[in-house]
């Protein structure tokens, strides 16, 4: 089982990997053993997401809804080394009053949650299809399975993640490449605690409604991610797989 889990040699590209999950992806599948290539807009964020990773790590500033320049990008890093392993991770809420949302808005969310990893992950996964091989996650949310306030353009893409995911698992299947989705419950993060936890009574509320109670932990979900990636998980294909304490699934009144 050790030497399944291990993801040495493998060459890992994760979006949005310089804070948050994207980060605990990358930490944990570095702790694994891959070469790790974090993607995103802040470049100081990412000096220090790679600093603090190690010398495995390398770092693009790269916006992800510029899908004219996904080919050239996906191109430079396979010169340098075969992605293994897709991580679309990068992302963005807004919350808001349904009547009050904005077809701007709405493109903002799209572009960033549903178009850039859909034309992403093609780039990448031309090439692992020439190779017979590749592990492609895309980061859903339990809002593709609650109903959740305010957030319905979120809704959206990341109930069309976990339809993706299924989708490609099916298409890429048969050139090896695995495509699954990784679901996190309520991890305390910037962005859920400037969207979904802005009171102490919001925070017990879902601490008790968890039946592992609190909160699920970014190092959870890199766990899960790495997992997923490993040679563990090679019969492992299309599932949405939850990391949530059991949330989604149990009914606390």
């Amino acid at each position: 089982m050790i030497q399944e889990i291990s993801l040495k040699g493998k060459t890992a590209l994760i979006t949005g990997g310089a804070t948050g999950i994207g980060f605990a992806i990358a930490e944990q599948m570095y702790d694994a053993g891959a070469n790790i290539v974090i993607a995103g807009r802040r470049e100081g964020k990412l000096k220090e997401a790679a600093a603090k990773l190690g010398d495995r790590c390398s770092w693009y500033v790269f916006d992800v809804t510029e899908t004219d320049k996904h080919e050239a990008f996906i191109q430079k890093l396979e010169e340098k080394a075969p992605i293994d392993i897709l991580v679309n991770n990068a992302g963005i809420n807004i919350k808001k009053d349904y009547f009050d949302f904005t077809a701007e808005e709405f493109d903002t969310i799209i572009a960033t949650q549903a178009k850039a990893p859909f034309m992403l992950s093609q780039a990448v996964a031309k090439h692992m299809k020439e190779r017979k091989s590749g592990c492609i996650i895309f980061i859903s949310s339990l809002a593709s399975i609650l109903g959740m306030h305010q957030i319905q353009a979120y809704t959206v893409c990341k109930s069309g993640m976990r339809g993706l995911a299924r989708s490609l698992a099916r298409d890429l299947g048969p050139y090896g490449i695995r495509v699954n989705s990784l679901n996190p419950g309520f991890v305390y993060t910037d962005m859920l605690k400037n969207t979904n936890l802005k009171t102490p009574e919001r925070l017990k509320e879902i601490e008790y409604r968890t039946p592992l109670r609190g909160f699920t932990q970014e190092k959870d979900l890199g766990m899960a991610a790495a997992f997923l990636a490993s040679d563990a998980a090679r019969f492992i294909n299309g599932i949405d797989l939850v990391v949530d304490g059991g949330i989604s699934s149990s009914f606390l009144i």
